[in-house]
């Protein structure tokens, strides 16, 4: 029952909408900084922390935007000034911007303290070797396995009589395989799926590798060779005999 209660109740809306006020110009000045940190830290995305003498406040920003700006008091609970949920309280916001020029002028000594702190670092590098000459050495050793791999691909569309199909030998622990299109040998690769092709469509493998697995090379032909031998000699024991 509320009949004959008279009571004034204050409205809220006065304080609120000078809270929203002071967050709004907070917003943008803090912005302004958080920007200024995007363009010193490198990044679009970051945060620091900076010491007054009543607390510490932390400025987050993402894409070069004002994420949150966090005031954590020597004393009492920390506060979101800016954040992108809900606005603080009043009472917490006013003690908050009781310290943000503080907040300010840290800020603004940690940017004064940089001044100058690359001006003896010498610029004078090395000039970087070139890899043309490695390259160009990789480039003739695939060039060598990729025609004997054309040749291994025509003979076994010789013998084979399909189109399409591949030779797979194990050699030093690694399944190599070749794949032929035709008399064209379509790729060659060790390790099985995920492994390195060494010929391909695309591009040439790192030197580092061929350096690795070239060795191989002439063990993976004997292994050919050995299966091209053991086909001739059971075909050769193959009679045919004609009736009468």
């Amino acid at each position: 029952m509320t009949e004959g209660i008279e009571f004034d109740v204050e409205s809220a809306e006065d304080p609120a909408e000078r809270r929203d006020e002071v967050v709004a110009r907070v917003t943008d000045h803090a912005g302004r900084i958080a920007r200024e940190l995007a363009v010193l830290q490198g990044g679009d995305y970051g945060q620091r922390a900076f010491t007054t003498d009543a607390g510490e406040w932390t400025l987050k920003y993402e894409a070069g935007a004002i994420q949150y700006l966090r005031f954590d008091p020597r004393s009492g609970e920390e506060v979101y000034v800016v954040s992108t949920k809900q606005p603080p309280e009043p009472e917490a916001l006013a003690r908050a911007m009781a310290d943000y020029g503080a907040f300010v002028e840290a800020y603004n000594a940690y940017v004064a303290s940089l001044a100058g702190v690359l001006d003896d670092v010498a610029v004078d590098f090395p000039t970087p070797v070139s890899t043309e000459s490695v390259a160009a050495e990789r480039d003739r050793v695939l060039d060598a396995i990729r025609e004997l791999c054309d040749e291994m691909a025509a003979q076994l569309h010789r013998y084979d009589g399909t189109d399409y199909g591949t030779f797979a030998a194990r050699v030093s622990g690694s399944r190599w395989e070749l794949k032929r299109e035709g008399d064209v040998a379509s790729y060659l690769r060790v390790g099985g799926e995920g492994g390195i092709y060494l010929l391909s469509q695309y591009g040439p493998p790192s030197a580092p590798d061929v350096r690795e697995l070239v060795g191989d090379v002439p063990a993976f032909v004997e292994a050919y060779n050995d299966e091209v031998r053991e086909l001739e000699a059971e075909l050769s024991t193959v009679s045919v005999e004609v009736g009468d």
